[in-house]
């Protein structure tokens, strides 16, 4: 880990130009441009409002801006490991040609949905408000939880876009767990939902499933986060950091001639 920070350190600009370039680049072309990060989740959230409360008959009060406080969250997650996960096959023309440290290209893609995450935060700060629900001083845990998914993320990308470079099927694969994983992630309901039947586990050891409880704590119920799960979380994301970074390392030596 101490070669990844020196690399990134001498790699520094070219680190912050390919993220910046992977912010431009995603929107590049479109007539809407950035705002494109506030519609995406809007739509999401337009279509789930309408068939729970109407269809569903969920009866959870301020429901829209209880979908946007996971909803955009879940986004940057599902956004980041698709671009992520081809990051070097994408690139694998620059690949061949010139040498510098092939970890830029899955940091800068987390890294800079990030960022778009950060501005679409917005959208869920406004839904706040306008609800009449406001905020609270458990918003200070925000950057907590933030940092236990931008880690877990990028752990979960050095492992998945290194190994769709020898097994291409990889990302599709990737794809079905991760639509999978929505339906077992409370973002349309409450983990409560599951309290006391054989799925409870699922909400207990579903990494994804604390993650978007806590943003749900400290946002919409205003309520201190479980402080235990997020620093279990943040040392098992730091684990899979290292782990991935592992593997990515091993597996790096056979990109250029493979993509």
């Amino acid at each position: 880990m101490k070669k990844l920070f020196s690399n990134l350190y001498e790699y520094r600009e070219l680190l912050k130009s390919n993220i910046k370039k992977e912010i431009r680049g995603k929107y590049k072309g479109s007539f809407l441009g950035v705002l494109w990060s506030f519609v995406n989740p809007l739509l999401s959230v337009l279509v789930y409002a309408i068939v729970f409360p109407i269809v569903l008959k969920n009866r959870e009060p301020h429901y829209v801006t209880f979908l946007i406080c996971a909803i955009i969250p879940w986004t940057y997650f599902t956004t980041v490991i698709a671009q992520g996960t081809t990051s070097i096959i994408s690139n694998g023309g620059i690949i061949k040609k010139v040498y510098f440290p092939r970890e830029i290209l899955p940091i800068s893609c987390v890294t800079s949905g990030l960022v778009n995450f950060l501005i679409s935060c917005l959208i869920i700060f406004i839904f706040l408000i306008c609800s009449g629900i406001g905020f609270s001083v458990y918003l200070l845990y925000l950057p907590l939880i933030i940092l236990c998914q931008y880690l877990f993320t990028l752990g979960l990308i050095f492992i998945t876009s290194s190994v769709n470079v020898y097994i291409r099927d990889a990302e599709f694969i990737i794809n079905f767990f991760i639509m999978m994983l929505f339906y077992a992630t409370p973002i349309l309901y409450s983990p409560v939902t599951f309290m006391g039947t054989s799925f409870e586990w699922i909400m207990k050891y579903n990494p994804l499933a604390v993650l978007m409880t806590s943003y749900r704590d400290v946002l919409f119920y205003q309520n201190m986060p479980h402080i235990k799960s997020l620093l279990v979380l943040l040392l098992g994301s730091i684990l899979l950091v290292v782990i991935g970074k592992a593997i990515f390392s091993k597996l790096e030596k056979g990109f250029a001639e493979e993509v």
